[in-house]
């Protein structure tokens, strides 16, 4: 599986939420992650699809 960037759809952002605050999350498209400032947590996108899980996501700092 390679890195590369995959573009994500609009729609699928707009209804996605974090599944702990189910606060809304941010794209970072740079780092292919879907940001919850709520939970201080980074949620990869892997082949245009994102993990959702919180034993994937990333602790931000």
């Amino acid at each position: 599986m390679t890195d590369d960037i995959v573009p994500i759809d609009r729609r699928m952002l707009e209804a996605l939420v974090c599944p702990i605050t189910h606060a809304p999350l941010s794209y970072d498209a740079e780092r292919q992650e879907l940001v919850s400032k709520a939970a201080n947590l980074a949620y990869p996108i892997r082949g245009g699809i994102p993990i959702m899980l919180d034993s994937e996501a990333r602790k931000l700092e």
